[in-house]
C-alpha cells in the first residue's frame, strides 16, 4: 500500500490535527475546521489553535454550521497550484458545510493527470465524474485534454468554471446531472474516454433526486465505465473518502472490473502535518497503460 502525499505547494500548511480537527493554512489564512477521522491527540496546545486560527468552523448539526472569526470577517480569496510551469488558480469561499472549494491531498492527483494526459498523447479525452470545484479537470485541461466535468450541482459547476477562467483555460464541457445517468447514456452512445476520474461521496442526491450510496452503487457504476475507457490508451483513479473502505476494497473493485489493470497503484492520499502526525484523507486506486 503506497502513501499519497501532495509536495511543493507553498501556499497550503496542514499545520496540526488531532481531537478530530484540523488547523489548515490556505494562503494569507488559518482555518480551523472539523475532521472526523483525527481520532488522536493535538500535539499542538489548545492556546496556540486559538492564537493561531483567522476562522473556525463551529458544528451545529451532522452537515451544516456557522463560521467564527478571530479578527475580521472571512470572505472570498484565491489560492495557486503550481504546475508544470503554470499555475492554476483557484477560487475560495467558506462554506456552511465546512468546505472552502478546494481539497489540498487532491493535489497530487492532479501532477499524476497532467503526466498521463501527456504520456496519452493530444487527443486525449477525460471523463471527470463528481468533480466538484474541479481541480482534475484543470490538470487534464492544462495538458491538453478534451474534458468533460460532470456534478449533480449547478452551482459547483459554476464555481468550477470560474476556476478554469481564473486558471487562464477554456473549452471544458460542463454537464450539470447524475453521474450514473451520465454514464449510461454515454455507454448508449458508444463513447470513449482516455482519462476516467471519480471521487464519489459516501452518500448523495443526484440533481433530479437520485439518491447514491457508495457501497451500493459503486461495483455497477465501475462497470459501466469499462466500456467507456479506451482499451489501448487509458488510465483512470478512484478516490474514496469513507471510513468504512480499505485499500483492499478498492484493489477489489478495480482488479474484477478492469481484468487486473497494468501499473496498478493502491493507497491512501494522505497529508503529513507540521506538528508531526499524517492525516488519511482518502483511499485511492489508480492504474494506466
Amino acid at each position: 500500500m503506497k502513501l499519497i502525499k501532495p509536495s511543493g505547494w507553498k501556499q497550503y500548511e496542514l499545520i496540526d490535527v488531532g481531537g478530530f480537527e484540523k488547523l489548515e493554512r490556505f494562503g494569507p489564512y488559518i482555518l480551523r475546521r472539523p475532521e472526523p477521522q483525527a481520532v488522536w491527540s493535538k500535539n499542538l496546545a489548545e492556546s496556540e489553535w486559538r492564537r493561531l486560527a483567522n476562522g473556525t468552523f463551529e458544528q451545529s448539526s451532522s452537515h451544516k454550521g456557522e463560521w467564527s472569526f478571530k479578527d475580521k470577517k472571512i470572505s472570498d480569496w484565491e489560492m495557486e497550484y503550481p504546475l508544470a510551469g503554470k499555475n492554476l488558480r483557484f477560487h475560495l469561499s467558506l462554506t456552511r458545510f465546512k468546505h472552502v472549494g478546494i481539497f489540498p491531498e487532491q493535489a497530487a492527483n492532479w501532477t499524476y493527470i497532467h503526466e498521463q494526459v501527456k504520456r496519452t498523447g493530444p487527443d486525449c479525452k477525460v471523463l471527470n465524474l463528481f468533480a466538484y470545484t474541479g481541480g482534475a479537470s484543470l490538470a487534464a485541461r492544462l495538458a491538453g485534454a478534451d474534458v468533460v466535468h460532470v456534478d449533480s450541482v449547478k452551482q459547483v459547476i459554476t464555481w468550477a468554471r470560474r476556476n478554469m477562467e481564473l486558471s487562464g483555460l477554456k473549452d471544458i464541457r460542463w454537464v450539470v446531472e447524475d453521474a450514473v445517468k451520465f454514464v449510461e447514456r454515454e455507454v448508449k452512445r458508444g463513447r470513449r474516454y482516455n482519462g476516467i476520474i471519480l471521487d464519489p461521496p459516501a452518500y448523495g442526491i443526484g440533481a433530479g433526486g437520485e439518491r447514491w450510496k457508495l457501497e451500493e452503487s459503486i461495483d455497477l457504476l465501475l462497470q459501466s465505465l469499462s466500456n467507456l475507457l479506451d482499451d489501448k490508451r487509458h488510465f483512470m483513479i478512484l478516490n474514496t473518502y469513507s471510513m468504512g473502505f480499505s485499500s483492499v476494497i478498492i484493489q477489489n473493485l478495480l482488479r474484477s472490473n478492469y481484468q487486473n489493470p497494468d501499473n496498478l497503484e493502491v493507497g491512501e492520499l494522505v497529508v503529513p502535518a507540521t506538528s508531526g502526525h499524517v492525516l488519511p484523507l482518502g483511499v485511492i486506486g489508480r492504474f494506466s497503460k
